[in-house]
């Protein structure tokens, strides 16, 4: 089964295989993108909720990995239908493939190329430069804020 991210929708993906999605996903679609989720829940795509164990699971492993800063609401419950579902998940957004990934969610790309190998981010304090392996509000010595840092 796919679960299909708003650019599966906004890209036209076409499977013969069983789909799924979130509602989520539809509040984020205009235009063409949007009749075409309208249609494909009436032909029979799977409409899925999952549960507020398996999204907060998600979360932690986002966090872990140093990618919840960017991740949607969206994007987490994705991922997390995904899980839950035995999924592929279908999405062009790097960050939810890193978590995927983590959480050995198979990915399937759309428009670009998937990521290559998965990351733990690193976070760098503005202000005095400390690096930080999680990520944290401000920094515990000088207070300045962080920002994530590609770590290779």
């Amino acid at each position: 089964m796919y679960v299909l991210d708003s650019s599966a929708f906004i890209h036209d993906f076409h499977t013969t295989e069983q789909t799924a999605t979130i509602p989520l996903v539809r509040e984020e679609l205009e235009d063409e993108s949007a009749y075409r989720y309208d249609a494909m829940e009436g032909s029979g795509m799977h409409i899925h909720i999952p549960n507020e164990d398996t999204t907060e699971k998600v979360r932690r492993a986002a966090k872990e990995s140093g990618d919840l800063e960017v991740l949607s609401d969206t994007d987490v419950r994705l991922v997390a239908a995904s899980f839950e579902l035995d999924g592929t998940l279908v999405t062009d957004d790097y960050a939810m493939q890193n978590v995927a990934e983590k959480l050995n969610v198979d990915v399937e790309v759309i428009a670009r190329e998937g990521i290559d190998e998965q990351r733990h981010w690193h976070f760098q304090c503005q202000g005095c430069g400390r690096e930080y392996d999680e990520e944290k509000d401000r920094c515990p010595i000088c207070g300045s804020a962080l920002a994530r840092k590609n770590p290779n």
